[in-house]
C-alpha cells in the first residue's frame, strides 16, 4: 500500500516547477469546458461511411470525450461529447457492448444501452458510465478490455501493467526488468502497450531509467520498444515513442518526438518510416489500410516542440502544428482525410474505432440525462 509519499516523490514534486519546463509531464487541469468545435477536410465524412463504424477520441486538455458518428439517411458528420476529469486512454471490448475510460483517479465503464439493431432517439449506440473503480492517481495511459471484460492498463505512474481487482487500486502484472521498486514516481514513462489475443506483447516508454521522473532528461534520443515476453529492449534511441499496435501482422508505433509513424521491422530492429505527422502525434487506431493519429499542440506556458527533434523537423518542412486526427493510408502513406479541433482544445491523447457503431452518443456525469437513464432487470 502507498498512501505517504516515498522520498524520492517528495523531492520529485519539490522540483516539479523546473521538471515541468519539459512540457511533457501532466497538464494542468482545467474545469468543464464548453463543447469543442471541429472543422474537417472534405472527404472526412465519407471515409468514415465506408468504414461503417465511428470513432471515439479523449482530449486530455479538456477532459473532453469525443464521439464521431454519421447520421443515418443523411450526409451529415454528428459529435457527441462528455466530460471526465484528466481522461486519457480507452479499452474497447470487442462486441461493441462497452467500453472504458481512463480518467484522473478512476476508471469508468460505460455500456451501451440500445439492444442491438435497434437504436434511441436516432442512435444506434448510448454508452453510459455504468460502473467504476477508484484507483487514485495513476496516470494510466494505453488500456485494453479483454474478452471477459477484465482490463489491462498502463500504470505510468507505478512503471508497470496493470489490472483492476476487488479491494486494491491495482494489481501489477508486469514490469521492466530495470525497474527495481514500483513506488509512484513515473521512472520510465511507460506509455504504450501492444495486445495480441489477450495478452501483451510490446511495451513504449520514454527511457529505460529506474529513477524518479528519470525519463525527462532523455526524451530526444532516451525512447524505448520493449518484448514483454523476454522482457528486452529491441528498439532504442527514440524520442518520446507512444502507442504501439499489432495490424495486418505487423507492430505499429509512434516516435512522437521526430514526428514518425511506421511498422516496426522486428528482424532488422528499426522503424519503417510510413507518414510524417505534423504535430506531437499520439494516440492510434488501425482500421483496414487506414491508421488514425491523434495530433497535438505544443502545451501552453511550457516549452514548445524545440525541447524536441520534431522542432527543427517542423521548421525545415515548413510545417505548422495541428491538433486534431489525420487519416493515413498505411500503403503509401498519404493523408486521405483530417479533422481539426479547435481551441481550447491542445493536447489529444488517445483514438478507438468501432466497427458497425454508425451514430454514437455519450452521457457523462453532468447534467440530468444521466438521472432519467434508469434499467430494471425482469428477468425471472
Amino acid at each position: 500500500m502507498t498512501i505517504e509519499q516515498s522520498a524520492e516523490e517528495t523531492r520529485a514534486a519539490a522540483e516539479a516547477p523546473e521538471a515541468a519546463k519539459t512540457g511533457f509531464g501532466a497538464p494542468e487541469e482545467v474545469g468543464p469546458v464548453p463543447d469543442l468545435t471541429f472543422s474537417m477536410s472534405p472527404h472526412f465524412g465519407d471515409w468514415l461511411e465506408s468504414m461503417n463504424g465511428s470513432l471515439a477520441f479523449t482530449v486530455l486538455s479538456c477532459s473532453k470525450f469525443i464521439m464521431i458518428g454519421r447520421k443515418p439517411d443523411a450526409d451529415e458528420t454528428v459529435f457527441s461529447q462528455g466530460n471526465f476529469a484528466r481522461c486519457l486512454g480507452i479499452g474497447v471490448h470487442a462486441d461493441m457492448r462497452s467500453l472504458t475510460i481512463a480518467a484522473k483517479h478512476q476508471l469508468i465503464r460505460l455500456e451501451n444501452l440500445v439492444p442491438p439493431g435497434m437504436s434511441y432517439d436516432g442512435y444506434d449506440a448510448v454508452f453510459v458510465p455504468h460502473r467504476t473503480w477508484v484507483t487514485g492517481y495513476l496516470d494510466t495511459h494505453d488500456m485494453a478490455t479483454m474478452t471477459n471484460k477484465s482490463l489491462l492498463f498502463v500504470n505510468t505512474r507505478f512503471s508497470c501493467l496493470a489490472t483492476v481487482i476487488e479491494g486494491y487500486s491495482f494489481k501489477p502484472v508486469w514490469q521492466p526488468r530495470f525497474i527495481t521498486a514500483l513506488v509512484p514516481e513515473d521512472r520510465c514513462h511507460l506509455n504504450g502497450m501492444a495486445v495480441e489475443g489477450e495478452r501483451p506483447r510490446f511495451v513504449t516508454a520514454a527511457a529505460a531509467t529506474d529513477v524518479a521522473d528519470g525519463w525527462r532528461p532523455g526524451i530526444t534520443d532516451g525512447g524505448i520498444l520493449m518484448d514483454v515476453d523476454a522482457n528486452e529492449i529491441i528498439l532504442s534511441g527514440m524520442s518520446m515513442p507512444h502507442s504501439p499496435r499489432i495490424h495486418g501482422g505487423r507492430l505499429w508505433m509512434l516516435e512522437s518526438g521526430k514526428g514518425r509513424f511506421g511498422y516496426v521491422d522486428l528482424v532488422a530492429r528499426k522503424l519503417v518510416d510510413v507518414a510524417f505527422c505534423p504535430g506531437f502525434a499520439r494516440g492510434l487506431a488501425l482500421v483496414g489500410n487506414y491508421a488514425v493519429i491523434c495530433l497535438s499542440l505544443p502545451r501552453e506556458d511550457k516549452a514548445n516542440f524545440d525541447r524536441l527533434p520534431l522542432g527543427e523537423i517542423m521548421t525545415a518542412r515548413g510545417e505548422k502544428p495541428r491538433c486534431g486526427l489525420m487519416v493515413v493510408d498505411i500503403r503509401n502513406g498519404e493523408t486521405v482525410a483530417w479533422l481539426d479541433v479547435h481551441e481550447p482544445a491542445r493536447d489529444l491523447f488517445e483514438v478507438a474505432f468501432l466497427p458497425g457503431v454508425r451514430h454514437p452518443k455519450v452521457v457523462d456525469f453532468m447534467g440530468d440525462e444521466i438521472d432519467r437513464i434508469v434499467l430494471m432487470d425482469q428477468r425471472p
